[in-house]
Parts: C-alpha cells; sequence; structure tokens
C-alpha cells in the first residue's frame, strides 16, 4: 500500500466543520453557551492556519538557531502553562518546572531523534518540533498534576515523603491510562496518519511504540525532577 493521502480541498475541509455546526446547534436548541463552541471552533481554525503557515516557513529553513529559538518558547510555555493549577504560584516553581521539563524533555528528545530515529541533521526542524512538542506537553501535563497534588497534599498536612509519591501516581494517571487504551480504545493521531498516509500498519505500530515510550519516559522523568525540586517547599 503506497497510495499518498488525498490533499483536502477547501470545500470538502468545510464539509469536515459538519458535526461540529451540529453539535453548536444542539447547543442553541438547548439554550446552552453555544457561543463557547463556536468561539472555540473558531480559534481552534484560526491557530491551526496560522501555525501552519509558521511550520511551513520553519520547515524550510536550514538555520539551527531559528530550530534553537522555537524550541526555547515552547518550553518557556510549557513551563509556564504547567503552573496553572497551583494556587501559591511561588517564582521558584515557575523555576522549578522549567528545570524539570528541560531535563525530561530534553534528554528525551536527544535520544530519540539522534539515536532511535537517528535524524541527520539533528535540527532538521520537520522532525524535531513536532516531537518536541509532543514530549513537551507531556511532560507539561505531567509536572502540572505533579504540583496541583504536591500543593494538594502539603495543605492536608502530609509530609513531604507522603506527597510526593501520591502525586507523582497522579501526574502519571493519563500517560499509563493512554498506554491500557492504545490499540483497544484508541488508534493514536500518529499512528492514523501515518496508516492513512499508506504507511504499513506494523511500520506504524513501530513509530507509536516509541511515541509512546517516549511519553511515558519524559512525563515520569520531569514528574519526578520536579517534586525532587520541590522538597524544599515542605519545609514551609
Amino acid at each position: 500500500m503506497n497510495e499518498s493521502l488525498n490533499i483536502i480541498s477547501l470545500p470538502r475541509l468545510a464539509v469536515g466543520l459538519i458535526p461540529a455546526l451540529i453539535a453548536i446547534a444542539i447547543m442553541l436548541r438547548w439554550a446552552l453557551n453555544a457561543k463557547t463552541g463556536l468561539y472555540a471552533i473558531t480559534r481552534m481554525l484560526l491557530q491551526l492556519l496560522v501555525i501552519g503557515y509558521f511550520l511551513a516557513f520553519i520547515f524550510e529553513t536550514e538555520q539551527s538557531a531559528i530550530v534553537v529559538l522555537v524550541l526555547a518558547v515552547m518550553l518557556g510555555a510549557a513551563c509556564w502553562i504547567s503552573m496553572r493549577p497551583v494556587v501559591d504560584r511561588q517564582p521558584q516553581l515557575y523555576l522549578h518546572a522549567f528545570i524539570a521539563i528541560s531535563l525530561g524533555g530534553v534528554a528525551t528528545l536527544v535520544l530519540v531523534t539522534g539515536f532511535v530515529l537517528e535524524i541527520r541533521p539533528w535540527l532538521s526542524p520537520r522532525h524535531v518540533i513536532p516531537l518536541a512538542g509532543m514530549i513537551f506537553a507531556s511532560s507539561m501535563n505531567a509536572v502540572s498534576l505533579a504540583a496541583e497534588r504536591l500543593e494538594a497534599e502539603f495543605r492536608t498536612g502530609k509530609s513531604y515523603d507522603e506527597a510526593k509519591g501520591t502525586a507523582l501516581n497522579a501526574a502519571l494517571i493519563p500517560i499509563i491510562n493512554s498506554l491500557f487504551a492504545v490499540g483497544l480504545v484508541s488508534l493514536p493521531g500518529m499512528m492514523t496518519g501515518q496508516i492513512l498516509s499508506g504507511t504499513s500498519p506494523l511500520v506504524a505500530a513501530r513509530y507509536q511504540i516509541v511515541v509512546m515510550c517516549m511519553l511515558f519516559g519524559a512525563s515520569g522523568i520531569s514528574a519526578a525532577i520536579y517534586l525532587a525540586l520541590g522538597r524544599a517547599n515542605s519545609m514551609r
């Protein structure tokens, strides 16, 4: 099977919006806040169109400095967003999040791109940026859940040693659920995209195995580093 994926024309893309518009109509019929759903869809369309043009430009560049800058911005955004659920957002917590996501995420990214996929050159934007996005997002979510749970455990009077285990377990619930569900409940986006583009399901499965392992590893490492750095907060 070597057929290439069909390009979706704008008219067919409009057809793809029909289920979303039906959901909006149902919200209106039931007197719900349809404006939120409509705003979310509109924002999604604009964001994806903008990022599409942006990535098209980035993928054509041969300058490593631009790729590094993009990765730095992604890390900074991930660090900032990860602290959103925390009530007491002290400056050092942002630093802890940045260190945790950087160490866990970047180390995993280097391992996968350099030694598993053997991407050459290593800073190839077409490969590094999408993979970095998946890894950093997974690390961000894990750190966010760990930070929120650690703070909650401290408020109940738990010691650091008691709180860190509970927080790490909570942080890994989403990715562990994904590991259980993959292949049974869901076919992840990367695997589905490869199959639709004509890649053999066996080859796509290997790539998805790498993806799931890198997400689990990055999440666990980043959350553990954040919690290790959070020992000082238990002394308050």
